[in-house]
């Protein structure tokens, strides 16, 4: 049976001139075929940090000019215009976000990026998910009729952030880090340290 079986193959095959590899399946190769998405984020990598750090301060203006009216906001009519607090707060968060910008090109420029994936992905994190939710909770407690219903996750948001940014400096930065990255970062967590306990004080202290 076998053999009247192939002997019917070869027969169909010669006479219609076909191929026996045209009869077989064709096989993908799908290394040919993949496409490298890493490879085109792996210049986006090196810049999130950087994104984190401009973002509070770009949406604390954007949401001053587009909250403009809200009773809330502590705008005032005559000179100097915002209570104390928020005008020091102006001075520390600049002195905080030039010495992150600082740190960020030294990486880049001095040490080449030869910084380990892990420090630069402990830094994101602490940017991502402990700067940013904690700008929008206290935004939000500054406008709200009742911001003690923030207080709580503003405390679990600042145990978490601290919790990130002494694990950087006592893991990574204490080892190797010279004195003028030392000083990036004292500009960068003393800067956004104090800048924190400045609008915390004109919330929550009255």
């Amino acid at each position: 049976m076998l053999s009247l079986v192939s002997f019917i193959f070869t027969i169909y095959t010669e006479s219609y001139q076909i191929p026996l590899t045209l009869m077989l399946p064709i096989q993908e190769h799908p290394k040919e075929r993949k496409f490298d998405f890493l490879s085109l984020s792996k210049p986006l990598h090196n810049y999130i940090s950087l994104l984190l750090l401009f973002a509070p301060v770009l949406m604390f203006v954007f949401l001053m000019i587009l909250d403009y009216d809200n009773q809330r906001l502590p705008i005032q009519i005559n000179f100097p215009y915002l209570p104390w607090q928020l005008i020091v707060m102006m001075i520390t968060g600049s002195i905080a976000t030039i010495g992150g910008f600082l740190d960020w090109r030294f990486h880049r420029k001095t040490l080449q990026m030869k910084v380990s994936k892990k420090e630069r992905i402990v830094e994101a994190v602490a940017l991502g998910f402990g700067g940013l939710p904690m700008f929008l909770l206290m935004w939000l407690a500054m406008v709200s009729e009742n911001p003690n219903d923030f207080l709580i996750p503003i405390i679990v948001v600042l145990i978490f952030t601290v919790t990130l940014i002494c694990y950087d400096e006592f893991v990574f930065h204490k080892k190797r880090c010279e004195e003028v990255e030392n000083r990036y970062h004292k500009m960068l967590v003393f800067g956004n340290g104090i800048t924190w306990l400045l609008w915390f004080h004109f919330i929550y202290v009255k």
